[in-house]
C-alpha cells in the first residue's frame, strides 16, 4: 500500500537510488545544455522532498504527508529537471492528498495524469523526447486497478519511453544517449514500485548509451544558447506570474516557473541575469537566488590583470557609495531597485586583483556575486564573496578589513563583524498589502528588522524608535544610523536623544547614505 509511512520510505529510497546514479545521470546531460549536472539537480531536488517528510510529526496524516513532499521539493528544486520534478510531485500530492484511504492503481493512474499535466504546463515552451515525455508515457501505462501492478507499469511504461528519446531529439540522436532528466525520473518510479511491491532491485539500471554504442569523438556539443542559469524563489501574488513569464521568455529559454498560492520556483536560461532577476523583484519579493554560468569551457578562460588586495562593494547610493570608498573599497553601482550587471561586477573583479572579497550588500545581488566569482576563480584569482545582506553589514565587514592579514583570514574576520551585525530599515508601503504584522495601506512606514516587517505606523520616527528598541532589546553596542535622502529633518537628531535617554551605554554613528528607497538604514552590533 502507499500510506504515509511508505510515501516517506519511497521518498528517502528515491533519493538514495539517485545518490547512486547521479554520476551516470550526469553523463547523459546534454539538452537543453550540456552543463552535466542532471543528475545532481534531481538528486538534491527529492533530498529536499525527504527532508521536508522528515521532519514531520510521526503522527502527521496523509494529508498532511503529500503537502510536505510537494513544498519540499518546490523550496529545494535544482535545475530545470529538478523544477519539473517537483511540480510532478506537487500532481501526485494534489490527486492523492485528499483521499481518505491508501489510493488504489486507478487513482494513481489519476495522479500520474495530472501531474503530467502540471508538469507539461510550467514548461514555456515544451520538447518531446524529455521528461515531461516519458512523465506522460508513464501515466498512460499506469492502467492496472490494483496499485502493485499499476506501479510496475508506470515504470516499466516510462523505460520504454526513456529508450524513445534518443530518436525524439536531433541532440540526444548525435550523442547515442537517453535524456538525462527522463532517467532520473525513471529511477524515481523504480523506487515507487519497489517501495510498495516490496521487491527492491539489487542496482537501479541507467543506459549509458543506446546500443551499447560509444558516441562518436567530439559528439557531445559545445555548450551554445545563454550564458546563465537563474533560479530563484519568488514570493508573489498568481495574477502576477503570466507577466513575468512573458518577460524571462523574451530574455531567454528553458523558462520553468512552478508553484502557486503565492511561492513560485523559477528557472531561466539567460545572457542577461540581472534583468532575470529584476523581472522577479518587479512581480515580488526574489530570494534564494542562484545564478550558475553555462559556458563553462566554452570560451578563452578569463584572467586577473592586475595582482593584489581589493574590496568591491556594491551599492546604489551617492553616500553610501563615497562611505565605501573612504574606507577603501572599489565601489560597483547600481540603480535604485535593480542589480548590478553580471558583466560589469564580473570585469570589476577581474580588474581589481587577484585577492578579491566583494560585499553583495543586498540579498538579490548575492548570486550574481558569486557567479561574478566563479567567473574570476577560473583565471586563477583568490575570490570570497561575504554574505553582507545589508549596507550595513557591508560597512562593518569593512571596518575589520586588513590587507597586511593572510587573505583567507581577513575574509574570516570580515564575515565575522558582518553576521555580527543586525540590520533593519524603514520603508514607505506603496500599495495595500499584507505583512507579518497586518495590513499595510499605502504612505504607511514599515519597520522591518532582517527582512521582516515588525511593526507598522504613520510617523517615520515613532516606527524607527520601536524598530530600535526591538533590535536592542537582546543587547548591543554600536548603533550605525544611515539616513536617506527622503528622511524627515532632525530624524537623526531625535533618534540620537532617544538612545541617549534610553540606552545610553550604546554607541552610536550617524552616516548621510543619500538612498532613495529607504528613509533610514539601521545596524546594531
Amino acid at each position: 500500500m502507499l500510506d504515509g509511512a511508505a510515501v516517506r520510505r519511497w521518498c528517502r529510497l528515491a533519493a538514495d537510488a539517485l545518490g547512486r546514479t547521479r554520476g551516470e545521470i550526469d553523463a547523459l546531460n546534454v539538452f537543453p545544455v550540456p552543463d552535466g549536472d542532471t543528475g545532481t539537480n534531481l538528486h538534491l531536488t527529492v533530498i529536499a522532498a525527504a527532508d521536508a517528510l522528515d521532519e514531520l510529526p510521526g503522527a502527521a496524516g496523509f494529508t498532511e504527508t503529500w503537502r510536505a513532499l510537494a513544498q519540499g521539493a518546490l523550496l529545494g528544486a535544482r535545475g530545470n529537471s529538478g523544477v519539473i520534478l517537483s511540480q510532478a510531485f506537487r500532481g501526485l500530492a494534489d490527486v492523492l492528498g485528499p483521499l481518505e484511504a491508501p489510493p488504489d492503481g486507478t487513482a494513481l493512474a489519476r495522479a500520474l495524469s495530472h501531474a503530467s499535466g502540471l508538469a507539461r504546463g510550467a514548461v514555456e515552451h515544451p520538447v518531446e523526447g524529455t521528461i515531461l515525455s516519458v512523465l506522460a508515457a508513464a501515466a498512460t501505462a499506469c492502467a492496472s486497478p490494483g496499485l502493485a501492478e499499476a506501479c510496475r507499469d508506470a515504470a516499466a511504461g516510462a523505460r520504454r519511453a526513456l529508450r524513445r528519446t534518443t530518436g525524439q531529439l536531433e541532440v540526444l540522436a548525435r550523442s547515442g544517449v537517453v535524456d538525462a532528466g527522463a532517467a532520473g525520473l525513471c529511477v524515481v518510479l523504480d523506487a515507487l514500485a519497489a517501495v510498495v511491491t516490496e521487491e527492491y532491485p539489487e542496482r537501479y539500471e541507467v543506459p549509458a548509451r543506446i546500443a551499447g554504442t560509444p558516441a562518436p569523438a567530439g559528439a557531445r556539443p559545445e555548450p551554445k544558447g545563454p550564458g546563465y542559469e537563474v533560479m530563484y524563489l519568488l514570493d508573489a501574488p498568481d495574477d502576477a506570474v503570466h507577466a513575468l513569464r512573458e518577460r524571462l521568455d523574451a530574455l531567454g529559454d528553458s523558462l520553468v516557473v512552478v508553484g502557486g498560492d503565492g511561492l513560485w520556483n523559477v528557472h531561466v536560461h539567460v545572457d542577461d541575469a540581472g534583468a532575470a532577476i529584476e523581472a522577479g523583484m518587479a512581480a515580488g519579493r526574489p530570494h534564494r537566488i542562484r545564478v550558475g554560468y553555462l559556458r563553462v569551457g566554452a570560451e578563452e578562460e578569463p584572467h586577473a590583470p592586475h595582482t593584489g588586495r581589493a574590496v568591491i562593494a556594491v551599492t546604489a547610493a551617492d553616500g553610501l557609495a563615497a562611505l565605501f570608498e573612504e574606507c577603501g573599497a572599489r565601489v560597483v553601482r547600481r540603480g535604485p531597485g535593480t542589480v548590478p550587471p553580471l558583466a560589469v561586477l564580473a570585469e570589476a573583479i577581474l580588474a581589481a586583483g587577484d585577492e578579491v572579497t566583494v560585499l553583495p550588500n543586498e540579498p538579490e545581488v548575492l548570486g550574481l556575486a558569486e557567479a561574478a566569482a566563479e567567473r574570476a576563480r577560473d583565471g586563477g584569482a583568490r575570490i570570497a564573496v561575504v554574505p553582507t545582506k545589508a549596507s550595513v553589514q557591508g560597512m562593518a565587514a569593512l571596518a575589520v578589513h586588513d590587507p597586511l592579514r593572510r587573505f583567507n583570514e581577513d575574509v574570516i574576520e570580515m564575515t565575522r563583524a558582518a553576521g555580527a551585525t543586525r540590520f533593519g530599515h524603514l520603508e514607505v508601503a506603496g500599495q495595500e498589502a499584507m505583512t507579518s504584522v497586518g495590513l499595510c495601506q499605502p504612505g504607511d512606514v514599515l519597520g522591518l528588522i532582517e527582512g521582516d516587517v515588525v511593526t507598522i505606523g504613520a510617523d517615520v520616527v515613532e516606527v524607527a524608535r520601536n524598530v530600535l528598541d526591538r533590535m536592542l532589546s537582546g543587547g548591543g553596542e554600536l548603533v550605525t544610523l544611515i539616513i536617506g535622502t527622503y528622511a524627515p529633518p532632525g530624524l537623526a537628531d531625535e533618534l540620537g536623544e532617544h538612545l541617549r535617554l534610553d540606552h545610553p551605554d550604546v554607541e552610536t554613528g550617524v552616516y548621510d547614505g543619500g538612498q532613495e528607497r529607504y528613509p533610514l538604514l539601521i545596524g546594531v552590533e
